[in-house]
Protein backbone atom coordinates (compact mmCIF):
# COMPACT_ATOMS: atom_id res chain seq x y z
CA UNK A 1 0.00 0.00 0.00
CA UNK A 2 2.73 2.17 0.95
CA UNK A 3 4.66 1.88 -2.30
CA UNK A 4 1.94 1.78 -4.35
CA UNK A 5 1.04 5.43 -2.32
CA UNK A 6 4.25 6.60 -3.34
CA UNK A 7 3.93 5.32 -7.00
CA UNK A 8 0.68 7.67 -7.41
CA UNK A 9 2.29 10.54 -5.59
CA UNK A 10 5.25 10.77 -7.73
CA UNK A 11 2.84 10.23 -11.18
CA UNK A 12 1.14 13.24 -9.89
CA UNK A 13 3.98 15.58 -9.84
CA UNK A 14 4.71 16.28 -14.02
CA UNK A 15 0.56 16.23 -14.15
CA UNK A 16 0.30 19.06 -11.53
CA UNK A 17 3.25 20.47 -13.33
CA UNK A 18 1.73 20.56 -16.68
CA UNK A 19 -1.23 21.68 -15.32
CA UNK A 20 -0.27 24.58 -13.77
CA UNK A 21 1.80 25.16 -16.87
CA UNK A 22 -1.10 25.79 -18.73
CA UNK A 23 -3.20 27.33 -16.48
CA UNK A 24 -0.22 30.04 -15.70
CA UNK A 25 -0.14 30.59 -19.29
CA UNK A 26 -3.96 31.14 -20.41
CA UNK A 27 -4.37 33.53 -17.58
CA UNK A 28 -1.18 35.17 -19.06
CA UNK A 29 -2.31 35.90 -22.00
CA UNK A 30 -5.59 36.45 -21.14
CA UNK A 31 -6.77 40.37 -21.40
CA UNK A 32 -5.93 42.83 -18.54
CA UNK A 33 -3.89 42.48 -15.45
CA UNK A 34 -4.17 44.02 -11.97
CA UNK A 35 -3.31 47.58 -13.08
CA UNK A 36 -5.74 47.80 -15.91
CA UNK A 37 -8.08 49.70 -13.87
CA UNK A 38 -5.18 52.55 -13.52
CA UNK A 39 -5.07 52.98 -17.22
CA UNK A 40 -8.60 55.01 -17.04
CA UNK A 41 -7.55 56.77 -13.75
CA UNK A 42 -6.09 60.26 -14.65
CA UNK A 43 -4.92 60.13 -11.25
CA UNK A 44 -1.98 57.88 -12.05
CA UNK A 45 0.49 58.50 -14.57
CA UNK A 46 1.45 56.08 -17.11
CA UNK A 47 5.17 55.90 -15.53
CA UNK A 48 3.54 54.83 -12.32
CA UNK A 49 1.63 52.04 -13.58
CA UNK A 50 4.50 50.88 -15.90
CA UNK A 51 6.74 51.10 -12.38
CA UNK A 52 4.26 48.67 -10.40
CA UNK A 53 4.14 46.57 -13.37
CA UNK A 54 7.84 46.20 -13.89
CA UNK A 55 8.07 45.63 -10.06
CA UNK A 56 5.72 42.79 -9.77
CA UNK A 57 7.47 41.33 -12.92
CA UNK A 58 4.54 41.43 -15.18
CA UNK A 59 6.52 42.88 -18.38
CA UNK A 60 9.32 39.51 -17.89
CA UNK A 61 8.41 36.79 -20.29
CA UNK A 62 5.93 34.28 -19.33
CA UNK A 63 8.07 31.58 -19.11
CA UNK A 64 10.07 33.38 -16.62
CA UNK A 65 7.08 34.25 -14.32
CA UNK A 66 6.17 30.75 -14.46
CA UNK A 67 8.97 29.50 -13.23
CA UNK A 68 9.19 32.18 -10.54
CA UNK A 69 5.74 31.85 -9.94
CA UNK A 70 7.02 27.73 -9.33
CA UNK A 71 9.62 28.48 -7.15
CA UNK A 72 7.88 29.78 -4.91
CA UNK A 73 5.19 27.92 -4.67
CA UNK A 74 7.24 25.08 -3.97
CA UNK A 75 8.56 27.57 -0.82
CA UNK A 76 4.99 28.35 0.35
CA UNK A 77 4.37 31.69 -1.15
CA UNK A 78 0.75 31.40 -2.89
CA UNK A 79 1.16 35.41 -3.85
CA UNK A 80 -0.37 38.87 -3.17
CA UNK A 81 -3.74 39.66 -4.11
CA UNK A 82 -3.96 42.74 -5.37
CA UNK A 83 -7.47 43.29 -4.54
CA UNK A 84 -7.88 42.09 -1.14
CA UNK A 85 -4.37 43.97 -0.12
CA UNK A 86 -3.06 40.33 2.00
CA UNK A 87 -1.40 37.44 0.79
CA UNK A 88 -3.03 34.58 -1.17
CA UNK A 89 -2.51 31.25 0.95
CA UNK A 90 -3.74 33.66 3.81
CA UNK A 91 -6.84 34.84 1.55
CA UNK A 92 -7.60 31.10 1.10
CA UNK A 93 -7.30 29.80 4.24
CA UNK A 94 -10.02 31.89 5.50
CA UNK A 95 -12.53 30.51 2.97
CA UNK A 96 -11.77 27.10 2.60
CA UNK A 97 -13.65 26.21 6.62
CA UNK A 98 -16.60 27.89 5.13
CA UNK A 99 -16.59 26.05 1.77
CA UNK A 100 -15.35 22.30 3.20
CA UNK A 101 -19.05 22.66 6.11
CA UNK A 102 -20.88 23.65 3.03
CA UNK A 103 -19.46 20.70 0.57
CA UNK A 104 -18.66 18.67 2.81
CA UNK A 105 -22.10 18.45 4.51
CA UNK A 106 -23.99 18.54 1.61
CA UNK A 107 -22.14 15.28 -0.11
CA UNK A 108 -22.99 13.43 3.51
CA UNK A 109 -26.78 14.71 2.77
CA UNK A 110 -26.50 13.08 -1.00
CA UNK A 111 -25.13 9.90 -0.06
CA UNK A 112 -27.76 9.51 2.79
CA UNK A 113 -30.13 10.02 0.75
CA UNK A 114 -28.90 8.58 -2.90
CA UNK A 115 -27.57 4.88 -0.77
CA UNK A 116 -31.07 3.71 0.72
CA UNK A 117 -33.59 5.31 -2.05
CA UNK A 118 -31.34 3.96 -4.97
CA UNK A 119 -30.65 0.42 -3.16
CA UNK A 120 -34.34 -0.25 -2.32
CA UNK A 121 -35.22 1.25 -5.79
CA UNK A 122 -33.23 -1.32 -7.55
CA UNK A 123 -34.51 -3.98 -5.56
CA UNK A 124 -37.70 -3.62 -6.63
CA UNK A 125 -37.81 -2.58 -9.80
CA UNK A 126 -40.37 -0.89 -11.74
CA UNK A 127 -42.78 -1.01 -8.35
CA UNK A 128 -44.11 2.35 -6.97
CA UNK A 129 -41.68 3.35 -4.88
CA UNK A 130 -39.08 2.88 -8.04
CA UNK A 131 -40.75 4.55 -10.14
CA UNK A 132 -41.72 7.72 -7.74
CA UNK A 133 -38.08 7.85 -6.75
CA UNK A 134 -36.86 8.10 -10.61
CA UNK A 135 -39.74 10.66 -11.24
CA UNK A 136 -38.01 12.83 -8.10
CA UNK A 137 -34.16 11.96 -9.56
CA UNK A 138 -35.13 13.25 -13.32
CA UNK A 139 -36.81 16.13 -11.57
CA UNK A 140 -34.27 17.21 -9.24
CA UNK A 141 -31.35 16.87 -11.52
CA UNK A 142 -33.28 18.72 -14.20
CA UNK A 143 -33.69 21.95 -11.86
CA UNK A 144 -30.14 23.75 -11.84
CA UNK A 145 -28.98 24.88 -8.47
CA UNK A 146 -29.49 28.30 -8.76
CA UNK A 147 -33.24 28.01 -9.51
CA UNK A 148 -33.66 26.00 -6.64
CA UNK A 149 -31.78 28.17 -4.38
CA UNK A 150 -33.83 31.01 -5.51
CA UNK A 151 -37.06 29.03 -4.88
CA UNK A 152 -35.87 28.07 -1.19
CA UNK A 153 -34.95 31.73 -0.48
CA UNK A 154 -38.40 32.81 -1.65
CA UNK A 155 -40.17 30.24 0.60
CA UNK A 156 -38.14 29.96 3.72
CA UNK A 157 -36.93 33.49 3.75
CA UNK A 158 -39.08 35.31 2.23
CA UNK A 159 -42.46 34.27 2.93
CA UNK A 160 -42.02 31.94 5.86
CA UNK A 161 -39.20 33.93 7.32
CA UNK A 162 -37.72 30.98 9.03
CA UNK A 163 -34.00 31.29 7.30
CA UNK A 164 -31.50 33.80 6.56
CA UNK A 165 -30.76 33.88 3.12
CA UNK A 166 -27.96 35.76 3.16
CA UNK A 167 -24.86 34.18 4.68
CA UNK A 168 -22.98 36.28 7.72
CA UNK A 169 -20.01 35.24 8.65
CA UNK A 170 -19.75 37.79 11.32
CA UNK A 171 -22.60 36.47 14.12
CA UNK A 172 -23.16 38.11 17.28
CA UNK A 173 -23.06 35.52 19.30
CA UNK A 174 -20.99 33.14 21.05
CA UNK A 175 -20.88 28.96 22.33
CA UNK A 176 -23.88 26.77 21.20
CA UNK A 177 -26.02 29.84 19.72
CA UNK A 178 -23.15 30.36 17.46
CA UNK A 179 -23.01 27.09 15.81
CA UNK A 180 -26.67 26.81 15.81
CA UNK A 181 -26.95 30.18 13.83
CA UNK A 182 -24.16 29.03 11.41
CA UNK A 183 -26.00 26.03 10.93
CA UNK A 184 -29.21 27.61 10.36
CA UNK A 185 -28.13 29.95 7.74
CA UNK A 186 -25.81 26.64 5.82
CA UNK A 187 -29.25 24.57 5.75
CA UNK A 188 -30.87 26.09 2.32
CA UNK A 189 -27.19 26.36 1.00
CA UNK A 190 -26.63 22.66 2.26
CA UNK A 191 -30.04 21.21 0.80
CA UNK A 192 -29.50 22.58 -2.77
CA UNK A 193 -26.20 20.95 -3.13
CA UNK A 194 -27.03 18.03 -1.81
CA UNK A 195 -30.23 17.35 -3.12
CA UNK A 196 -29.28 18.58 -6.54
CA UNK A 197 -26.36 15.82 -6.26
CA UNK A 198 -28.73 12.99 -4.72
CA UNK A 199 -30.71 12.85 -7.56
CA UNK A 200 -27.57 12.35 -9.49
CA UNK A 201 -26.44 9.47 -7.47
CA UNK A 202 -29.53 8.06 -6.67
CA UNK A 203 -29.92 6.91 -10.46
CA UNK A 204 -26.89 5.61 -10.46
CA UNK A 205 -26.55 3.62 -7.53
CA UNK A 206 -29.77 1.80 -8.93
CA UNK A 207 -28.30 1.49 -12.03
CA UNK A 208 -25.03 -0.40 -10.78
CA UNK A 209 -27.24 -2.52 -8.10
CA UNK A 210 -29.46 -3.64 -11.30
CA UNK A 211 -26.11 -4.60 -12.53
CA UNK A 212 -25.03 -6.99 -9.88
CA UNK A 213 -28.19 -8.33 -8.67
CA UNK A 214 -28.79 -10.39 -11.70
CA UNK A 215 -25.51 -12.17 -11.71
CA UNK A 216 -24.54 -15.61 -10.53
CA UNK A 217 -22.86 -15.42 -6.96
CA UNK A 218 -26.57 -13.60 -5.83
CA UNK A 219 -28.34 -16.47 -6.75
CA UNK A 220 -25.89 -18.71 -5.56
CA UNK A 221 -25.58 -16.89 -2.22
CA UNK A 222 -29.84 -16.88 -2.18
CA UNK A 223 -29.47 -20.48 -2.88
CA UNK A 224 -27.13 -21.23 0.26
CA UNK A 225 -30.09 -19.53 2.55
CA UNK A 226 -28.74 -16.79 3.32
CA UNK A 227 -31.36 -13.85 4.15
CA UNK A 228 -32.04 -11.24 1.58
CA UNK A 229 -31.07 -9.15 4.16
CA UNK A 230 -27.61 -10.40 4.06
CA UNK A 231 -26.95 -10.68 0.34
CA UNK A 232 -28.35 -7.21 -0.17
CA UNK A 233 -26.06 -5.53 2.03
CA UNK A 234 -22.73 -7.92 1.85
CA UNK A 235 -22.93 -8.99 -1.48
CA UNK A 236 -24.55 -6.58 -3.66
CA UNK A 237 -24.14 -3.34 -2.18
CA UNK A 238 -20.29 -3.52 -1.25
CA UNK A 239 -19.52 -4.85 -5.16
CA UNK A 240 -21.67 -2.00 -6.71
CA UNK A 241 -20.61 0.81 -4.34
CA UNK A 242 -17.05 0.59 -6.57
CA UNK A 243 -18.40 2.34 -9.48
CA UNK A 244 -20.48 4.55 -7.44
CA UNK A 245 -17.03 5.43 -5.59
CA UNK A 246 -15.92 6.39 -8.99
CA UNK A 247 -18.39 8.67 -9.64
CA UNK A 248 -18.38 9.98 -6.03
CA UNK A 249 -14.31 10.64 -6.59
CA UNK A 250 -14.59 12.30 -9.87
CA UNK A 251 -17.74 14.36 -9.05
CA UNK A 252 -16.28 16.16 -5.53
CA UNK A 253 -14.27 18.83 -8.02
CA UNK A 254 -17.19 19.74 -9.77
CA UNK A 255 -19.43 19.84 -6.82
CA UNK A 256 -16.88 22.46 -5.71
CA UNK A 257 -16.98 24.28 -8.88
CA UNK A 258 -20.54 23.56 -8.94
CA UNK A 259 -20.65 25.26 -5.69
CA UNK A 260 -19.63 28.86 -7.10
CA UNK A 261 -23.33 29.43 -8.15
CA UNK A 262 -25.08 28.29 -4.81
CA UNK A 263 -22.23 30.78 -3.04
CA UNK A 264 -23.37 33.30 -4.62
CA UNK A 265 -27.01 33.14 -4.54
CA UNK A 266 -26.72 33.29 -0.51
CA UNK A 267 -23.81 35.64 -0.09
CA UNK A 268 -21.16 32.67 1.04
CA UNK A 269 -17.77 33.76 1.90
CA UNK A 270 -16.29 30.77 0.54
CA UNK A 271 -13.70 29.81 -2.29
CA UNK A 272 -16.39 30.06 -4.88
CA UNK A 273 -17.64 33.79 -4.08
CA UNK A 274 -14.08 34.31 -3.87
CA UNK A 275 -13.14 32.93 -7.39
CA UNK A 276 -15.63 35.57 -8.83
CA UNK A 277 -14.48 38.31 -6.97
CA UNK A 278 -10.85 38.09 -8.20
CA UNK A 279 -12.26 37.33 -11.99
CA UNK A 280 -14.02 40.49 -11.52
CA UNK A 281 -11.01 42.55 -10.32
CA UNK A 282 -8.33 40.69 -12.52
CA UNK A 283 -6.63 39.28 -9.96
CA UNK A 284 -4.64 37.18 -11.17
CA UNK A 285 -2.45 35.15 -8.38
CA UNK A 286 -5.49 34.65 -6.07
CA UNK A 287 -7.40 33.18 -9.74
CA UNK A 288 -4.34 30.62 -10.58
CA UNK A 289 -4.30 29.66 -6.88
CA UNK A 290 -7.90 29.04 -6.54
CA UNK A 291 -8.31 26.97 -9.67
CA UNK A 292 -4.25 25.01 -8.76
CA UNK A 293 -6.27 23.89 -5.83
CA UNK A 294 -9.41 22.98 -8.01
CA UNK A 295 -6.78 20.70 -10.31
CA UNK A 296 -5.23 19.63 -7.08
CA UNK A 297 -8.75 17.95 -5.72
CA UNK A 298 -9.07 16.30 -9.23
CA UNK A 299 -5.53 14.48 -8.54
CA UNK A 300 -6.64 13.51 -4.88
CA UNK A 301 -9.76 12.56 -4.94
CA UNK A 302 -8.45 10.12 -8.20
CA UNK A 303 -6.08 8.34 -5.34
CA UNK A 304 -8.65 8.21 -2.65
CA UNK A 305 -11.06 6.41 -5.47
CA UNK A 306 -8.05 3.71 -6.23
CA UNK A 307 -7.30 3.65 -2.41
CA UNK A 308 -10.98 2.53 -1.75
CA UNK A 309 -11.30 0.09 -4.45
CA UNK A 310 -8.66 -2.05 -2.71
CA UNK A 311 -11.42 -1.80 0.59
CA UNK A 312 -14.38 -2.59 -1.73
CA UNK A 313 -13.30 -5.55 -3.94
CA UNK A 314 -10.20 -7.82 -2.30
CA UNK A 315 -9.43 -9.13 -5.81
CA UNK A 316 -7.58 -5.87 -6.44
CA UNK A 317 -3.85 -5.69 -5.26
CA UNK A 318 -1.72 -2.80 -4.46
CA UNK A 319 1.35 -4.93 -4.90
Amino acid sequence: MATYLLRRLLIAIPSLLGISLILFTVLALAPGDPFSEMATNPNVPPEVREALRASFGLNDPIMVRYLRWLSAMAQGDWGFSFASRIDVDTLIMQRVPTTLFVVGTSQILALCIALPVGIYAATRPYSVFDQIANTLAFVGFSLPTFFTGLLLILLFSIKLDWFPFVYRSDIAASGWRWYWEMFRQAIMPITVLGLFQAASYTRYVRSAVLDVIRLDYVTTARAKGLSEKRVTLRHITRNALIPVVTLVALQMPAVFGGAIVTEQIFRIPGIGSLLIDAILANDTPVIMAVTFVFACLVVLFNLIADLLYGWLDPRISFG
